[in-house]
């Protein structure tokens, strides 16, 4: 479907904005405008304005503007088509056609909207009814009041494979197939009703339609709850149940909060707490994800307490990784173990809930925390597999801005975590003053002793990349601070690139403010003239750091990113090697070690690689 911009401006010229906004606020003349409270923001004193003449709002508290269109994607929560839809009618415009593939398909999805609104309003007469007395019995017991009971649309199916079919005779067993109240048997014998002798209750779409039901079984059996199979109207991936209430309360709240289970949700929002929505079924996938940002741009994860809650949250937060940005990520709650937010309220309230809401983790700290918790540090091919898990996470974030600083609070926290533990062992010293030799030149701290440090170091990094990091930092100087320690002590074998490192860090440290300006020609003329000659090749390899010209703050970046990758194989290698000689010594559980570390290097290889190739 095309709607060019003059078919929108059209739109908004029949529009009346403040009748479109007036059944949410209450507005008060105010001169040429209407003013009214924030609905985006929670104000006392009027500071929302809306202009008829010009077509727009604007809140001189939170900054919130925007046309007719805009008001009903943010403030209702509805899908931009919908918006556009529900303005036409009422202007009395005809939508641009679409194509006749389209065409067909809403076509259908009307037809199956008046088919569940249908079931639903007979699985509610059946739960009034004779049949429904054990359905109302279990909604007793947990807790569910009538009010919720009406909000939520509970009803019940009957434990029978005919009676839905034959209620809804008159829409024909093919849409109710296709509707997925029916099963239809692959032997072609007759459908029969999905749902029997479970309670009901409908999901919903953002307008409040019905587009799906889900059922929980009221005895002993298998699933505990059937959600409907995907429809026209239904995709479970892209659902989530109560999106039509929670987003609402979701402006008023200035959060969201999502849960495990559809009943969590109807207890918070029993307890007061509606902003609530849940999965269907299955784990947080990255389509509600991105839904759930439209509404707040740090929604809260209220898992369960329990094994499986804390894997669903991980589950949640590595999906999240690839879309943060500025003002777009999650956070976690903790609940008590073996509790889920049903039983939080049951037992304290929604005081017991708000508490725990008080102070969620951020999106970085949860997934800190569980690397670090995976399994003890007491080895060096230990904390080489935290790095690399970390690692592993900032290269799954696509913002160049927030994965930088992943990385620089994942690495400051690994290094705080690790250097007291390795330096008890003698593994490698830790950060200590910086001293002068007699000849009053700075030395940085010793390299690692280790055996299989020693020999490393004997190897080295090689030549095109030690020459390639080293140039890089002579064309982004100010670079070197940010990691002076690692760069000063990374084993160079190339003795150019290691005698121009030196030099660099002897300037850095003494104390002068260097640029690229002043840096290159000194190591051009000093002593380390021939030496410089051969480093400044570095040039030719591809990286975005090699090249004097392009983006800086991106060549800066990967500039980082290749010192820790480079850091990273040193540890590995090292472990490698420390492992290969307990094999070669008859510790055959070595051996398993050897190939996972192997891979680990083929990991950090390709990612050095790949670096090569960003210019």
């Amino acid at each position: 479907m095309n709607l060019s911009p003059a078919w929108l401006d059209e739109l908004r010229a029949r529009t009346t904005l403040s009748a479109v906004i007036a059944p949410t606020l209450k507005l008060t003349k105010a001169g040429r405008e209407f003013k009214a409270c924030c609905p985006f923001h929670n104000e006392k004193t009027p500071s929302f304005y809306i202009n008829d003449e010009k077509g727009f709002y604007h809140c001189f508290g939170c900054g919130a503007h925007g046309d007719a269109i805009r008001f009903l994607t943010d403030q209702r929560g509805l899908p931009f088509m919908d918006a556009v839809k529900d303005l036409a009618t009422k202007a009395g415009m005809d939508v641009p056609a679409p194509d006749p593939r389209s065409r067909e398909k809403q076509e259908r999805a009307a037809g199956l909207h008046d088919v569940m609104a249908a079931a639903q309003r007979w699985f509610v007469e059946q739960l009034e009814g004779v049949d429904g007395g054990a359905a109302r019995a279990y909604l007793k017991e947990r807790g569910i009041t009538e009010a919720t009971r009406q909000k939520f649309g509970f009803g019940f199916a009957p434990d029978s494979r005919g009676k839905l079919k034959a209620a809804l005779a008159s829409f024909g067993n093919d849409k109710l197939v296709e509707a997925g109240l029916l099963i239809q048997p692959d032997d072609n014998k007759e459908p029969y009703d999905r749902f029997r002798g479970r309670l009901t209750y409908p999901i919903r779409d953002v307008r409040g339609r019905v587009i799906a039901f889900s059922a929980r079984i009221l005895g002993a059996g298998e699933p505990k709850y059937l959600n409907s199979p995907d429809t026209p109207l239904f995709d479970k991936g892209r659902t989530l149940f109560n999106i039509d209430l929670a987003g609402p309360a979701s402006r008023n709240a200035r959060r969201v909060l999502i849960v495990e289970g559809q009943m969590d949700v109807i207890a918070l929002d029993q307890a007061g707490i509606g902003e609530v929505v849940a999965p269907l079924g299955t784990a947080l996938t990255e389509d509600q994800i991105q839904r759930l940002w439209r509404l707040e741009p740090a929604p809260i994860c209220c898992f369960d307490g329990d094994s499986a809650g804390q894997k669903a949250a991980i589950r949640a937060a590595t999906r999240a990784l690839p879309h943060l940005g500025p003002e777009r990520t999650l956070r976690f709650v903790d609940l008590p173990q073996g509790k889920d937010p049903d039983d939080v309220v049951k037992s304290g309230g929604k005081a017991a809930m708000e508490e725990l809401l008080a102070k969620p983790d951020p999106l970085v700290d949860r997934l800190w925390r569980y690397e670090r918790d995976a399994q003890p540090l007491d080895t060096p091919e230990a904390r080489a597999g935290l790095k690399q898990r970390l690692f592993d996470h900032v290269q799954a974030i696509q913002d160049p801005s927030v994965r930088q600083l992943y990385r620089d609070e994942w690495l400051r926290r690994f290094d705080e975590l690790v250097r007291p533990q390795a330096a008890g062992r003698g593994a490698f010293t830790p950060r200590q003053p910086w001293k002068k030799n007699r000849e009053g030149r700075f030395v940085p701290p010793p390299p690692p002793a280790s055996a299989a440090a020693r020999a490393i170091a004997s190897g080295g990094i090689d030549k095109a990349t030690a020459r390639a990091l080293v140039y890089g930092h002579a064309l982004f100087p100010d670079a070197i601070g940010d990691h002076v320690e690692l760069f000063a002590t990374l084993p160079l074998a190339d003795k150019a690139a290691s005698n121009v490192r030196d030099r660099m860090i002897d300037l850095t440290m003494s104390g002068q403010a260097l640029d690229r300006e002043g840096l290159v020609p000194i190591l051009a003329t000093d002593g380390t003239a021939s030496d410089w000659k051969q480093v400044s090749k570095g040039g030719d390899l591809g990286f975005t750091f090699t090249r004097s010209s392009g983006d800086p703050d991106l060549a800066r970046r990967d500039l980082a990113m290749a010192m820790e990758t480079v850091a990273a194989k040193v540890e590995l290698d090292a472990a490698f090697e420390a492992a290969m000689a307990r094999f070669r010594a008859g510790d055959d559980s070595a051996f398993e070690e050897q190939q996972k570390l192997h891979a680990a290097r083929e990991v950090i290889n390709d990612r050095l690689a790949s670096l090569a190739g960003n210019e």
